[in-house]
């Protein structure tokens, strides 16, 4: 006799172990069920434990640089291995916090590798052979995505990595090529190069983070190369050949001449690929675009009739807070509540580098595409009090009003804490925010946030100090 339940929550990232949670309080039976470990990619193996080592890099930096705050660390060094223990430990105390979650609220976890068998009904096939039959009202698919290979040349974990490999390294590498220059790029080029690593940055678009405002781009293509790093643009890898104790790459620049250059390891990060084959979304006609993600409606609904799509898998942006909040929208409309249904306007952008980097909204140029008559406001961090303290005078906020209606259309930022400071834009989005209100918010002083008030003056000619 096959458990039974209302919801069955197919991947346990920050997507569905959130629905399940949700599922629940609202007096749903949940089952989910998990191939490898509770948490996903982003708690296992990506936004947590990659967060754990940036901090550790971004000390080392200012051991490195003890003497500009009056400060003596004489020859600075690090243990790789206890960096890495240390990093694994904070996913392993999360995983652990999760497993109290699901118990607290009584989600029933089923470990191993689950399929769509039919209309309701899942199979999950364990480690040791065991199959277990689950049927529900509903089946949610939150199976995540994973890194892209470069077609010529697949990670093998020694001398090309993907991310997962670059967060428990063996050995750091002498000279470090990165593939790609999106968020999970930057971060690990500013790890390995904080650590003393020479790095090169290969991106096939124009500019670095590609996604982000010009204006970061530009600012974060300086800043990267004044701390020592190669950047090309406009480039691509025509061939990676891995050895045994280097990588050959030949290497296509903008003005289309191929140079080849050999380095210690390689890094790529251009994307990823949804987890959808053999999950079982083909035997009932589940809809998919021509990228492989999942077609869903504001409520994470596709087009079969009691299947859900949340997360990585349904299409961007890829990031954990988009998945849990999908999550939650999508279980409580399916439990007859009225949510707002779910779109991706509001969903701020966080790049954890040295600088980091943060948006939310339209960027100048999306703004003017979408017909709108802007006011750019602009403030540098090297105006703002608590950054001059702090030693962090390097960045600045950039927020995009429409001129007509003062409706908030953008904010971003490049520099010190900047993931900190996103929320309040973010927030002021959301309540559908506009200058005047932010103008007459008191911030308080001295903070870096009092730099969002000014970039918002700077947009109407009232900026007070620059």
């Amino acid at each position: 006799m096959a458990d039974q339940y209302d919801l069955i929550i197919l991947g346990s990232g920050p997507g569905g172990y959130v629905a399940a949670i949700r599922a629940s309080q609202l007096g749903m039976k949940v089952a989910i069920v998990e191939r490898e470990l509770l948490g996903g990619i982003c708690l296992n193996w990506g936004c947590i434990p990659t967060k754990a080592l940036l901090r550790t890099s971004e000390i080392y930096h200012y051991m490195s640089h003890a003497d500009a705050y009056g400060l003596k660390a004489d020859n600075p060094g690090f243990d790789l291995a206890k960096v890495v223990e240390r990093s694994r430990q904070v996913a392993g105390q999360l995983n652990r916090g999760v497993t109290g979650l699901m118990k607290k609220n009584k989600v029933d976890v089923h470990e191993g590798f689950g399929a769509i068998t039919g209309k309701g009904k899942l199979s999950v096939k364990a480690e040791d052979g065991k199959t277990t039959e689950l049927t529900a009202k509903s089946i949610m698919i939150a199976t995540g995505a994973r890194a892209r290979d470069l077609p010529f040349a697949k990670a093998d974990g020694k001398r090309i990595w993907t991310y997962r490999h670059a967060m428990v390294p063996e050995e750091v590498p002498s000279k470090l090529l990165v593939i790609g220059s999106g968020a999970i790029g930057i971060e690990f080029a500013s790890f390995y190069s904080d650590l003393g690593v020479e790095v090169t940055v290969v991106e096939m678009l124009d500019r670095i983070l590609p996604v982000e405002d010009e204006d970061v781009s530009k600012h974060m293509l300086k800043t990267l190369k004044k701390q020592g790093m190669t950047i090309m643009t406009g480039a691509g890898v025509e061939k990676l050949e891995a050895g045994t104790k280097s990588v050959k790459a030949a290497i296509k620049d903008a003005k289309g001449k191929v140079t080849e250059s050999e380095f210690s390891h390689a890094i790529v990060a251009i994307g990823i690929v949804p987890n959808t084959e053999d999950i079982g979304i083909d035997t009932l006609g589940v809809k998919t675009a021509k990228n492989g993600h999942i077609e869903v409606d504001g409520f994470g609904r596709t087009n079969v009739d009691g299947i859900l799509a949340i997360g990585d898998v349904t299409g961007p942006p890829w990031l954990a807070h988009k998945a849990s909040h999908e999550g939650v929208i999508a279980v409580e409309k399916l439990a007859g509540k009225d949510p707002h249904p779910f779109t991706t306007d509001n969903i701020p952008g966080c790049t954890y580098s040295r600088p980091q980097v943060a948006s939310v909204g339209l960027t100048e140029a999306r703004a003017k595409e979408a017909g709108h008559e802007v006011k750019v406001g602009n403030f540098p961090f090297i105006g703002n009090g608590k950054a001059i303290a702090l030693g962090e005078a390097d960045g600045f906020v950039k927020t995009v009003f429409d001129a007509k209606t003062g409706e908030l259309l953008g904010a971003h930022m490049i520099g010190a804490e900047v993931t900190e400071l996103i929320q309040g834009y973010a927030v002021a989005r959301q309540l559908e925010t506009t200058e005047q209100e932010l103008m007459h918010t008191v911030f308080p002083h001295p903070t870096l946030s009092e730099m969002m008030h000014e970039s918002v003056l700077d947009a109407y000619d009232r900026v007070l100090h620059i």
